[in-house]
């Protein structure tokens, strides 16, 4: 089942996906007449993994790491699925990222990997935008604008550990791989993060992007799809974020 939410005039809505309308206990809604796609969740922190595939190591001269090497982004850097990823005048290297998220329905802390699935209510897609020629992580990842999620959260992939992606920009496909060529599957990077977090219903979980992560400018649009999940597509434009 996919779970999404809309903004509608009356405020937003969550409910069950389906055909581009949203099923809610109060009613159906027309995505594009009775409102826009919201985030599909209200993080109170997204956890990113970087340096998760060894391709990416690889291709950007990386240390491996010993355990999952994690950031975070906050909530404040949400997009939705279709709305527009703003290129700042600050940045001249703006670059995207196509990564699987979990997203967590239950306050939960010091998991074992096997309990993992027990707590998670589906999977999303983020794309991970990186403002690269920024001074450290904060500066570079977490800025208005750089986090767009969606377009729902799917609640019956089976198997996070082997899931194929594509990512396409401005018609052209830049990425291609399979979560299982993760360094840690999304299993462990759950439960590791529980160790050192409580997560809350709605925290998400970025499990880090295959190589070729590369530069976008103003007027890409930007499609990332992890079979199983959903395609989630943004158009990057100049300016700051509304």
């Amino acid at each position: 089942m996919r779970q999404a939410r809309i903004l509608t005039p009356e405020g937003p809505v969550s409910g069950r996906y389906e055909n581009g309308t949203i099923h809610a206990d109060d009613g159906v809604y027309e995505v594009g007449v009775d409102g826009r796609l919201l985030p599909p969740c209200e993080p109170t922190a997204l956890y990113c993994v970087g340096r998760n595939y060894a391709e990416t190591i690889d291709q950007m001269d990386y240390e491996r790491p010993a355990a999952p090497d994690f950031f975070i982004k906050p909530p404040t850097s949400l997009i939705a699925h279709g709305e527009s990823i703003p290129e700042p005048a600050w940045t001249d290297e703006l670059t995207y990222a196509g990564e699987l998220v979990a997203v967590i329905d239950e306050r939960c802390r010091a998991l074992d990997p096997v309990d993992v699935p027990d707590v998670v209510r589906g999977y999303t897609i983020l794309n991970d935008v990186d403002a690269l020629d920024q001074v450290g992580r904060t500066a570079r990842k977490a800025f208005d604008g750089s986090a767009p999620l969606g377009p729902w959260i799917e609640t019956d992939l089976d198997d996070p550990t082997d899931v194929e992606m594509e990512t396409i920009v401005a018609g052209e496909r830049r990425q291609s791989a399979t979560t299982a060529q993760m360094l840690f599957d999304p299993f462990e990077i759950v439960a590791h993060l529980s160790e050192r977090f409580t997560l809350r219903p709605g925290d998400c979980i970025a499990f880090g992007s295959p190589a070729n992560p590369g530069l976008i400018e103003s007027g890409d649009t930007v499609s990332i799809t992890y079979e199983g999940v959903g395609t989630l597509e943004n158009t990057v434009v100049d300016g700051e974020f509304p």
